[in-house]
């Protein structure tokens, strides 16, 4: 079947395939949001696994969750009643954006009569009626190219996270209760990331807290971490001498109270990490450090930057670090990313 013969096709129930991890789950609502503009008489099912499904409640573009729960599916006869019962919910079009081992079992398992991916290694093509090759770019673009047989292009959508009101209320009391005042502007920092080549050292995250506070007196930080960061969080705090620009380190925020701080900071700063996409989602302006990593992560807007070295071994999307240095993380010192913190708060939050 020819790629352009699914221009102009209707569909009436859609399943969104998107295992993991966090942050690429958050990067698929554009896609979602896309076919759900282009296909407004559908049903549309998203596939996550359970730890990522917070970052899709209350999105008006889906209309069924389908959660993989590891703890639940101890075994494979559970794991294939599962993919089997999801694959055989009527739908008529599967979107697969990650071929993973669990989502090839709905693919197969799926009677739909368009399967739709990537272009896959040829011992998987017989899953699939239709792919394609993906377009480089933003990674949430890149990921929306897969639509393109549909006749869909993406055209700078953002990922979203759809907060409720009684979020938001909560997360503004919630930081009044950390020390938050009236007049004082939020950062938020997320010091953490569980690959070397991507985290940008606790003492430069410390001192240019130090910095930042020595010349705005008005900024308040707060340190951001998920599972098992906790140890890193500690290690910069401990490493502030300018105590009183903290907010307290307390307990760890969930995905969603996470989300509705981050729509309440002036600025996020940190490594290339979910929360950063996060903060793209709820239309926080962003300051990322960039080790490894390249500009593919970064939403393309001026309100969203990213910092390097630009040394001739950027990106090299490795990790460990090939060279064993870390250099372009190292020698990125705090004085280099002071200026541009402080020139992103001079203008006025961004909100749509």
């Amino acid at each position: 079947m020819s790629q352009s013969s699914l221009i102009g096709r209707r569909f009436a129930k859609i399943l969104v395939c998107q295992q993991r991890q966090i942050g690429d789950v958050l990067l698929a609502t554009p896609a979602v949001h896309m076919l759900r503009q282009a296909q407004p008489q559908a049903e549309l099912h998203f596939l996550t696994e359970k730890k990522c499904s917070p970052v899709l409640q209350h999105n008006p573009d889906i209309d069924i969750i389908w959660e993989i729960d590891k703890k639940k599916l101890t075994h494979l006869g559970k794991q294939l009643a599962f993919y089997r019962h999801v694959a055989r919910q009527g739908f008529d079009l599967v979107v697969d954006f990650q071929q993973l081992p669990r989502l090839l079992w709905v693919v197969l398992f799926s009677r739909a009569a368009v399967r739709l991916s990537y272009t896959p290694p040829w011992q998987r093509r017989f899953l699939y009626t239709h792919w394609t090759d993906t377009q480089p770019g933003y990674a949430a673009q890149t990921k929306a190219s897969i639509l393109r047989p549909l006749g869909i292009e993406w055209n700078g959508e953002k990922p979203r996270i759809h907060l409720s009101e009684d979020e938001q209320r909560q997360a503004a009391q919630w930081l009044r209760e950390q020390g938050l005042r009236e007049g004082e502007r939020l950062i938020t920092v997320d010091p953490s990331h569980r690959r070397l080549t991507r985290l940008w050292p606790a003492q430069h995250f410390a001192r240019l807290i130090d910095l930042a506070a020595e010349r705005d007196a008005s900024l308040r930080f707060l340190l951001l971490f998920g599972p098992g960061e906790e140890p890193v969080v500690q290690e910069v705090a401990g490493l502030v001498r300018r105590k009183e620009a903290l907010l307290p380190v307390g307990r760890m925020l969930s995905l969603r109270e996470m989300a509705a701080v981050l729509r309440l900071a002036d600025l996020h700063v940190g490594n290339c990490s979910s929360p950063a996409h996060f903060a793209v989602a709820v239309d926080t302006p962003t300051l990322i450090m960039r080790g490894s990593t390249g500009d593919e992560w970064r939403y393309p807007s001026p309100e969203h930057r990213s910092l390097r070295l630009g040394l001739d071994c950027q990106p090299c999307n490795k990790s460990p670090c090939p060279l064993g240095t870390r250099q372009c993380l190292v020698e990125l010192t705090a004085e280099q990313v002071l200026t541009p913190l402080l020139d992103m708060l001079r203008g006025p939050k961004i909100q749509e």
